[in-house]
């Protein structure tokens, strides 16, 4: 696989997003030659509708260093993530989302603590979205703090770098993305640090989220979450003639 090649893959699902798409090339371009590792991008072009994935196959044919798959029809945010971990072989993987409401440059800052932390995501700082949706994100952080019990400010940031052993082992489900860090936390040795990261308003393209995803569907998730948690299994070898 190509991105065995590299130290760290930044894996970036897309979902109509044409007009985002050269904007992505160009800093995406930009952040691999300033990166603290030897980085690839894998974009996952979750079934586009729209000229995303033609855009795409020409980003990555004119880009040595930008891979893509893409998916026979929409499945959504979580499948999209275990797709690009899926076809990731490199030491650490990253995320962040095609509306680049957060800034590649960044993932330097979360790079520094790969090697000590399982995950390290960031925490939107100085947030530029509408008053609905910072408003929704606020209780349904609230309300999976306390069913989770994980401590994490800020699971929606779409700035993660993950060791790709770990993020191999998270158990994967419709809904998953909200419960990256948790996932995280079930595994031994699953440490997660929070850094706050620049936040940008979003502007090309419509955001996917609406107030049923947003609010509704995370509660609904908790209870999923709180079942497996304790049918989770976790196990360690300490010895073996193989």
């Amino acid at each position: 696989m190509s991105t065995s090649n590299y130290q760290f893959t930044i894996i970036v699902p897309v979902y109509n997003e044409q007009d985002n798409i050269l904007r992505l090339e160009s800093e995406l371009a930009a952040f691999i030659k300033k990166a603290k590792m030897k980085t690839c991008i894998l974009f996952v072009n979750d079934g586009s509708t729209d000229e995303s994935g033609k855009m795409l196959r020409e980003v990555c044919t004119r880009n040595t260093d930008m891979f893509f798959i893409s998916f026979d029809r929409n499945k959504g945010l979580s499948a999209a993530l275990k797709a690009g971990i899926d076809y990731t072989f490199s030491e650490y993987s990253g995320y962040i989302d095609a509306d680049l409401q957060t800034v590649p440059e960044d993932f330097n800052i979360l790079l520094e603590y790969a090697p000590h932390y399982a995950l390290i995501m960031g925490i939107r700082a100085g947030r530029r979205d509408g008053f609905v949706k910072r408003a929704s994100s606020k209780i349904a952080n609230s309300f999976r703090r306390m069913m989770t019990n994980d401590g994490i400010e800020d699971t929606g940031c779409p700035l993660k770098v993950f060791k790709t052993e770990y993020a191999k082992r998270i158990p994967f489900f419709t809904g998953m993305h909200r419960f990256l860090p948790a996932l995280i936390q079930l595994q031994n040795g699953g440490t997660v640090k929070q850094i706050q990261v620049r936040h940008l308003p979003r502007i090309a393209g419509k955001s996917k989220f609406r107030l049923w995803n947003r609010l509704t569907g995370p509660f609904i998730d908790c209870f999923a979450f709180r079942w497996m948690k304790k049918r989770y299994i976790n196990y360690s070898i300490t010895e073996t003639d193989l």
